[in-house]
């Protein structure tokens, strides 16, 4: 049997945790695909530390981005890819586990 200490942190996802991430990934989650401007507004982000943290997303392999035109306005929407989705579970899972063990 396994001996896990459930306020074992260190397996939480450094990339998700971050707090403008968490809400990208919280929205994404339920909202995919989300127009930029849309996702900025959700989350109160700048149009730059919104492009920084999606970046650090999609390095991850969590959020695919696609550059469209609309008529002659260029628009970006964001996805979260499977790979996304899944990190997005299991790291609602692990903060689940740490607060039952606080309760």
């Amino acid at each position: 049997m396994e001996n896990e200490n459930p306020f074992d942190h260190s397996q939480i996802d450094d990339v998700i945790h971050g707090r403008l991430r968490l809400g990208v990934m919280a929205y994404l989650s339920s909202a995919s695909p989300a127009i930029f401007g849309e996702l900025r507004d959700k989350v109160g982000a700048t149009d730059g530390n919104l492009s920084t943290h999606l970046k650090k997303l999609e390095e991850a392999g969590y959020v695919r981005q696609e550059k469209r035109f609309v008529g002659k306005k260029p628009q970006t929407r964001i996805f979260l890819t499977d790979s996304g989705r899944k990190a997005w579970l299991e790291w609602i899972d692990q903060m689940r586990g740490l607060m039952d063990a606080a309760e």
